[in-house]
C-alpha cells in the first residue's frame, strides 16, 4: 500500500510510518507553521504536516475555527488561512503614486478597510532590466510578490501587468465626507475596491443615492484621500433602490451584452415566415409547447402516440433558428458574443432580437413556424430503439403551462386541455413514465433542490420568494427533451459530424475526500475510492429523505460535482448517466444548441443554414466561450 509523503512542521520531528502517529499538535505549533509558510496554507497541508489523519482532522477544524475566531487567522479564501494582520505572498496591488521623497506606493486591491493597508513600496525590478516596459503610474494594477520588511510595511515585487480598472463602471452616488465641492462614487463592481471622487461640475445633476454610469478620468491620482482617483458621472439611471436596479448592476457588473447592434436589429426585423418548400409538413399533428406561466417565447413542442410494439411515436419539434440565423451574419455574431439568454426576476436579456426571440422563432399557437422535429421510437421500457431528424413546417395546437396540464392530468381540465387531454396529454403522460423508468434503471443523479420563485408586485418590487412547485409535466418535458439531446448526439457521431457535446466529468478527488468527511459526521457514508457512480449518491439521498438534513444534504452533494461545460470532445454526462448528450431543445436561448442544429442540417443534407467550415474549425474555442458566458449568466 503507496503511503503519502509528509512535511514536518516547525518543532515537529519528521514523521515515521512506522512509528507510534505523532502527538496532536498545540494551537502555538499551528499557528508557527502557518506563519513560517511562504503562504496562506489549507487544512490538508496542516494535517499532512503534523501527521492528522482520521477523526483528528474534524479535532483540526475547531482548532482553526478556534484560531480565527479569536483573532489570530485570516481566511484568505474558502480553503486557505494565513496569520492575522500578514499580506499573502502573492497578490494583486493598485499604484496609488509618489511618496514625498519619490518613491512608488502601492495599495492591496483585496482589502477591504482603509485603516487596515500597510504601507507597500513598489520595487520595479523589471523596469530596469527591460528599459521597453512603460513605467508604472497611478491607478495600474499589477500582481506582485509581497515581502514584510517590518511592521505594516512590505515590498513589492512586479511580477506581471494586469489590465486596468474599467474607464466605465456604474457607481452609487454618495456626498463626500467634510468636502462639500466633491462628491464619492461607490462602485457597484465589488473587485474596484477603491471609491472615486467626482468634482461637482462632474456630477452631472446627481443626487445622493442616484445609480450612475461614470468615467475614471486620467492624469494622475487626483485630490482625494490617499491618493483617490477621479471620475465623472455620464449617465444619470434612477435611485439605486428603486425596482429592477438590481438588474440593471449585474448586467453591468457581468458585462452582458444589452443592447444589439444596428445590423442585426434591422437583421431581425426584416425576417418573414419561412416556405414549406422541401420541408415535411406536419400542420395536422397535434404539437403542443408546455411552459411556465410567465415564459414569452417557445422553442419547443411535444407530441406523442402508441404504436404497434407497445411503445411509443413521439415527436420534439424545435424552432428552425438556424434559418434565420446564418453563420457570421450579424445576428450570428451578436448571438456568439451572448452566448445565451439571461433570464432575471424583472426582466430577460435575450440572446437574440425579440423580432425572432418572440417573433418568428417562437411557436406560437396557431401559427405556422419552422422546426427542426426528433421523430423518435421509444420502446415499452423506455429506451430510444430508433429517430431521425427533418425540417418542417408546424403550428402549434395549443400554447399550455405546466400547471394546465398537471391539472388535466390529475382530473380536472380546463376548456383548453379537456379536448386535448385523451389525443395529446395522456399519451405524453405514457410515454413520460417509460423514460421515467429508464431514467431510474440507468441511474441518474436525482438531486431534489427547490427551485426559488421570485414574485413581484405591479411596481416592479419584490412581493415574494416562494419555492416553484416539482410537478410531473415539468419531469414529462425534462425526459423528452433529455431523449431529443441524445438522439442529436446520436446522429452526429453516426453521421461523422462535429458535435457541441454538453459534458460532464465525474466529481473531483478532493471534493469527494471533503464530501465523505461531511456525510460522517452525520453517520452517512459513500464508498471508497475514486470511482463514484451517480448510484451511489441517490442511496445517500434516499436516506435522508424526511430527515431535517435532506436540503442540506443536496446541496453538499451538488457542490461535490464537476461543473458541466461544452465540449467537442465526448467525456459523457456523469450526472444523466448518458455515454453521449448535447443541447439541441433551444436554440432561440443558447448557442450550442444553434451549433447542433447547423451539424444536423450540414450532416443530413437538409438545406441552407448549415455548419461552415469556419464554424468547425473553431468549435473548440465556441465550446470555451459559451461555457464561459453559462456561468457568467449564473454568476449575474
Amino acid at each position: 500500500m503507496a503511503h503519502r509523503k509528509t512535511r514536518s512542521g516547525p518543532g515537529v520531528a519528521k514523521a515515521d510510518r512506522h512509528k507510534k502517529a505523532a502527538p496532536f499538535p498545540t494551537r502555538e505549533q499551528v499557528l508557527r507553521f502557518i506563519e513560517e509558510s511562504e503562504g496562506p496554507v489549507g487544512k490538508r497541508e496542516i494535517a499532512r504536516a503534523f501527521s492528522i489523519h482520521g477523526d483528528d482532522r474534524v479535532v483540526l477544524k475547531q482548532l482553526l475555527k478556534s484560531l480565527e475566531k479569536d483573532g489570530l487567522l485570516d481566511r484568505e479564501s474558502k480553503r486557505r488561512v494565513a496569520r492575522a494582520g500578514r499580506l499573502p505572498a502573492v497578490a494583486v496591488v493598485e499604484v496609488v503614486g509618489p511618496d514625498p521623497d519619490g518613491e512608488l506606493l502601492v495599495r492591496a486591491v483585496n482589502l477591504d478597510g482603509e485603516e487596515t493597508q500597510p504601507t507597500i513600496y513598489l520595487i520595479p525590478e523589471r523596469q530596469h532590466r527591460n528599459p521597453g516596459v512603460p513605467a508604472y503610474g497611478p491607478g495600474d494594477r499589477l500582481l506582485c510578490r509581497l515581502r514584510e520588511t517590518g511592521p505594516a510595511e512590505y515590498e513589492a515585487r512586479p511580477m506581471r501587468r494586469l489590465p486596468k480598472a474599467p474607464d466605465t463602471f456604474l457607481a452609487v452616488y454618495r456626498p463626500s465626507d467634510g468636502r462639500r465641492e466633491v462628491g464619492r462614487l461607490v462602485p457597484t463592481d465589488r473587485r474596484l475596491r477603491r471609491e472615486f471622487e467626482v468634482d461637482l461640475k462632474d456630477a452631472g445633476g446627481a443626487k445622493f443615492g442616484d445609480l450612475v454610469r461614470a468615467e475614471a478620468l486620467s492624469g494622475g491620482p487626483g485630490r482625494g484621500h490617499r491618493g483617490a482617483r477621479r471620475a465623472r458621472v455620464t449617465e444619470r439611471l434612477g435611485r439605486s433602490d428603486q425596482p429592477g436596479a438590481i438588474s440593471a448592476i449585474a448586467i453591468a457588473e457581468f458585462d452582458i451584452p444589452e443592447h444589439f447592434p444596428p445590423a442585426a436589429v434591422e437583421q431581425a426585423d426584416r425576417a418573414k415566415a419561412a416556405p414549406l418548400g422541401d420541408r415535411t409538413d406536419i400542420r395536422d399533428v397535434p404539437l403542443v409547447t408546455i411552459d411556465g406561466e410567465d415564459a414569452r417565447d417557445f422553442d419547443d413542442a411535444v407530441w406523442a402516440e402508441p404504436d404497434a410494439s407497445g411503445g411509443w411515436q413521439a415527436m420534439v419539434a424545435i424552432a428552425d433558428v438556424a434559418w434565420y440565423v446564418r453563420p457570421d451574419d450579424a445576428l450570428d455574431r451578436a448571438a456568439l458574443e451572448r452566448g445565451n439568454s439571461v433570464y432575471f426576476p424583472d426582466r430577460v436579456v435575450p440572446m437574440l432580437p425579440e423580432a425572432l426571440s418572440n417573433g418568428w422563432c417562437s411557436l406560437r399557437p396557431k401559427e405556422d413556424r419552422p422546426c427542426l422535429v426528433a421523430r423518435m421510437r421509444i420502446a415499452a421500457d423506455g429506451k430510444l430503439k430508433g429517430h431521425r431528424f427533418e425540417r418542417a413546417l408546424m403550428r402549434s395546437a395549443a400554447r399550455l403551462t405546466y400547471e394546465q396540464v398537471q391539472y388535466a392530468l390529475d382530473g380536472t381540465p380546463d376548456d383548453e386541455t379537456g379536448p386535448l387531454l385523451e389525443p395529446v396529454l395522456k399519451p405524453l403522460r405514457a410515454v413520460n413514465a417509460a423514460l421515467e423508468h429508464a431514467r431510474a434503471k440507468r441511474g441518474a443523479l436525482e438531486l431534489d433542490l427547490p427551485e426559488r420563485q421570485i414574485i413581484l408586485d405591479q411596481h416592479g418590487n419584490v412581493a415574494a420568494v416562494t419555492p416553484r412547485a416539482r410537478l410531473e409535466s415539468h419531469r414529462l418535458i425534462e425526459n423528452l427533451m433529455i431523449t431529443a439531446n441524445v438522439a442529436a448526439a446520436e446522429t452526429l457521431e453516426k453521421r461523422g459530424q462535429p458535435c457541441m457535446y454538453r459534458v460532464h466529468d465525474q466529481p473531483d478527488v478532493e471534493k469527494l475526500a471533503d464530501l465523505r468527511e461531511f456525510l460522517k459526521g452525520i453517520d452517512l457514508k459513500l464508498p471508497a475510492g475514486r470511482q463514484v457512480a451517480p448510484a451511489h449518491f441517490n442511496r445517500v439521498l434516499s436516506t435522508v429523505k424526511g430527515r431535517p438534513e435532506e436540503e442540506l444534504v443536496n446541496q453538499i452533494i451538488l457542490r461535490s460535482q464537476s461543473q458541466a461545460a461544452y465540449s467537442p470532445d465526448n467525456i459523457g454526462h456523469f450526472g444523466l448517466g448518458l455515454q453521449r448528450y448535447a443541447h439541441f431543445t433551444s436554440p432561440i436561448r443558447r448557442y450550442s444548441d444553434l451549433l447542433v442544429h447547423r451539424a444536423l442540417i450540414r450532416g443530413l443534407g437538409l438545406g441552407a443554414g448549415g455548419l461552415g467550415a469556419e464554424e468547425e474549425a473553431r468549435f473548440g474555442e465556441t465550446a470555451t466561450a459559451n461555457s464561459g458566458t453559462e456561468r457568467r449568466a449564473a454568476a449575474a
